[in-house]
């Protein structure tokens, strides 16, 4: 029962299908089934508090089918990109259908398809796993964000250095330019002083951002040459959308949140109180556990199944789906979260 719960994840490409399939007021059941239908499942359902004993955890991180989901998903969103491109210039549904559609797919990419390439790509004692966590990315055009966010992020978390940390006061609109752009740079910087620090050339084939930059003009223009400018038109906005999704969660996860600076300039070492915690029940069936981030934070190696809540962390009021449509509205997001984030004296 405890792993059926995490197979919830294969109804949001499922109902993007059957929206298309259905076509008109259809098309708009996965935004309100996961922007209206969550939370009120969320508020229905309460929080989950509960943490594995230690013998329970063990025998959890060595089940080996907790591992086959997110690995069974890259199909499964690699398929939807590409059928999805095929929908959207060959199908019937006229301009606002068709945006409406590759609007439930990027939400499709972004739940499922980045939300378990990040599972994937922390998972570095396994040489399969990250590989197919960089796939999905590539479906949506972010594959750079797999370096900047184990190297980079999980650094530099809760510190200035950190664009994926959303500082107190400071608005989604003001942070999203920031994160994308500032993302890009750090995954720039680390990869290039990793492959000179190795003798290589950064301008060459040895950096991995020119690697994925390329995979991904190749994939953008097969889309344009299969598809016409539609099809590519269709990826990019279904990208966009799944990128807007992660940043907002982002946002949601470490706003206002700050490490203590040590006397020699370095920081104090990641600990839970540095993440935003969310225990709501339903949620995080959806995003394998991602609202224990406070304890991805302090154990970023640990799978999703036996991620622990904390109490001694920063609680949000609601799960992730009713967090991230309070963040596009910056003076209620402020009303709500500016009181509750830890201020130092």
């Amino acid at each position: 029962m405890q792993l059926a719960r995490y197979c919830l994840i294969f109804l949001v490409p499922l109902g993007v299908v059957a929206g298309y399939m259905l076509g008109g007021f259809y098309l708009l059941m996965p935004p309100f089934s996961i922007f209206f239908m969550l939370p009120l499942l969320d508020q229905a359902f309460g929080v989950d508090t509960q943490n594995p004993s230690p013998a329970q955890e063990k025998s959890l991180a060595n089940d080996r089918k907790y591992r086959w989901i997110p690995m069974a998903a890259v199909p499964v969103q690699v398929v939807l990109v590409f059928w999805g491109a095929w929908a959207f210039t060959h199908g019937s549904l006229d301009l606002g259908e068709k945006l409406l559609f590759a609007y439930g797919v990027g939400l499709s990419s972004g739940i499922m398809g980045i939300n378990l390439s990040h599972e994937l790509i922390h998972k570095d004692n396994d040489k399969y796993e990250p590989l197919l966590g960089r796939i999905m990315l590539w479906s949506v055009l972010y594959a750079h964000w797999s370096i900047e966010h184990v190297a980079g992020h999980h650094r530099y978390v809760a510190t200035p250095g950190d664009p994926a940390t959303a500082r107190f006061g400071e608005s989604f609109w003001k942070f999203l330019p920031r994160t994308v752009i500032g993302g890009l740079e750090s995954a720039w910087n680390l990869e290039s002083d990793m492959v000179e620090n190795r003798g290589g050339n950064k301008y060459g084939w040895d950096n991995r951002v020119l690697r994925y930059l390329t995979a991904q003009a190749v994939l953008a223009a097969f889309m344009g040459w299969w598809l016409g400018l539609p099809g590519l038109v269709f990826l990019l906005v279904q990208a966009a959308v799944a990128v807007l999704l992660l940043e907002l969660v982002n946002y949601v996860e470490h706003y206002g949140l700050v490490r203590k600076q040590n006397p020699d300039g370095s920081y104090e070492e990641v600990q839970p109180h540095h993440s935003w915690n969310s225990a709501h029940r339903i949620t995080n069936y959806f995003l394998f556990n991602l609202q224990r981030h406070s304890d991805h934070h302090y154990r970023p190696n640990r799978r999703y199944q036996i991620l622990r809540h904390w109490d001694e962390a920063p609680q949000l009021p609601s799960g992730y789906a009713a967090m991230v449509i309070l963040a596009y509205f910056p003076p209620l997001w402020r009303k709500v979260m500016d009181h509750r984030a830890p201020r130092e004296d």
